[in-house]
């Protein structure tokens, strides 16, 4: 049944002829026109420069983050319904694949509710550093309002799905894109895939065009620094550092659950699982890649004892659809731009953000880490009534946070395997 199963995974992971594009942003070049934006901001408001060339810089800046923006609700529809489409399809194949997929909602779930309750007092006793409200300098004055419960209940249907779009209501298109990829697998196998093709194409379509767009990403990172260096001076360094810690340690929890995940239900020892899956950990910090991670994924649920057939079974499909980081990670960096606007975030709004970041991080699958950011967290931020715009600065750090999420995926998806494994086994009544 296995070998069945294997076929059915090779087909709902994607591959061959519905294989997305590839695509990369320039992250040490990102990154270094972050600094040096700051950098020349400051300089600039030291040395008095003139009003005028902030408003280009801003100008400038303001282009490329609208043309990052406009690829974002295209790109996270096709991508959400191939997910989605995936993973059913995956579910379908058999009692291994349904196992695997509901400890990846477990975890999910886990992650988000962890970073809902935790980030917000973190936030609280850790405050913002001063300044850090530089980085909303580029958010629009009506953006940011946190519905009320009965208003956002009233809007998680909406009847007309385009005006949705134009909205940016991101909670409506969510539940809509959630039913059509559920509805597609119900259609004959001809139709469904006619509808696939066209989704891959959309997504294929939007992955070139913010290719293109993040292409340039230095210079609309530099242009943005420039005017947040201007208005906040040196509090910038201090913001992205203090940003970059609170978000990594909601990681860190992803990572301490793996390991408890291994020894609760894989049943396997912590100094086994530490040692067996330390050398997936150093491809996985070196290369910043699960995909890269593969194979030595594999060769750590070996040193485990894990059958054969179950690890070339789960790993290559948990590369495909499932981030084990996602939403505890995801949901961090809105709870953080949420602490920057001064928006409190209600229990129901909170509850619909666990819930978004949870389906959404579907939406990432095969995405790099840095185009992944972008597409995964602002749905969430929209849907959650926070700003989206400090993620087009955010995102030249996420080299960063982004060891954390490699690091916590990786070694989710062994522990994951070795607990699907131990239940397969307890199935067949084997020891």
């Amino acid at each position: 049944m296995l070998e069945n199963e294997k076929a059915g995974a090779a087909q709902a992971g994607g591959q061959g002829k519905f294989a997305l594009v590839s695509i990369r942003l320039p992250v040490t070049l990102t990154f270094a026109a972050l600094v040096g934006g700051l950098v020349a901001g400051i300089a600039g408001a030291a040395a008095g420069a003139p009003e005028a060339v902030r408003e280009i810089a801003a100008l400038i800046g303001g282009l490329w983050l609208r043309a990052l923006q406009m690829t974002i609700i295209p790109l996270v529809a096709a991508l959400l319904v191939l997910g989605l489409v995936q993973m059913i399809m995956a579910a379908r194949v058999g009692t291994v694949a349904r196992r695997m997929i509901a400890l990846m909602v477990f975890v999910q779930l886990a992650g988000g509710a962890f970073t809902s309750f935790v980030m917000p007092p973190l936030l609280r006793a850790f405050p913002v550093p001063a300044g850090a409200e530089a980085f909303l300098a580029q958010t629009p004055s009506d953006v940011g309002e946190v519905p009320k419960v009965l208003d956002f209940l009233a809007s998680l249907v909406s009847p007309n799905i385009i005006a949705a779009a134009a909205e940016t209501a991101m909670l409506p298109l969510t539940i809509f894109f959630v039913m059509f990829a559920v509805a597609i697998t119900r259609l004959p196998a001809d139709q469904g895939e006619r509808l696939l093709g066209l989704f891959h194409a959309l997504g294929n379509v939007m992955l070139l065009i913010i290719g293109w767009v993040l292409a340039i990403a230095p210079i609309g990172v530099f242009a943005l620094a420039y005017g947040v260096g201007v208005q906040s001076g040196g509090g910038a360094f201090a913001a992205l550092g203090h940003y970059v810690l609170t978000v990594t340690m909601m990681g860190t929890f992803i990572l301490v659950l793996a390991y408890a995940i291994a020894a609760g239900l894989g049943r396997r020892g912590l100094p086994a699982f530490a040692r067996a899956v330390l050398p997936a950990q150093a491809v996985a910090l070196s290369t910043q890649s699960s995909l890269a991670s593969l194979p030595a994924m594999l060769d750590s649920a070996s040193r485990l004892s894990l059958r054969a057939s179950t690890a070339e079974f789960v790993l290559p499909l948990a590369v495909v659809v499932f981030r084990a980081t996602s939403a505890a990670m995801n949901l961090a960096v809105v709870y953080y731009i949420a602490a920057l606007a001064g928006i409190e975030v209600s229990p129901a709004i909170a509850i619909a953000g666990i819930l978004i970041a949870s389906v959404i991080s579907l939406s990432a699958v095969s995405l790099p880490g840095s185009i992944s950011f972008v597409v995964s967290i602002g749905p969430i931020a929209l849907a959650m009534g926070v700003p989206v715009e400090p993620l087009a600065l955010l995102v030249a750090v996420e080299m960063l946070p982004d060891l954390m999420r490699t690091l916590g995926n990786v070694t989710m998806n062994v522990a994951v395997t070795s607990a699907v494994d131990r239940a397969a086994q307890d199935g067949n009544g084997t020891t």
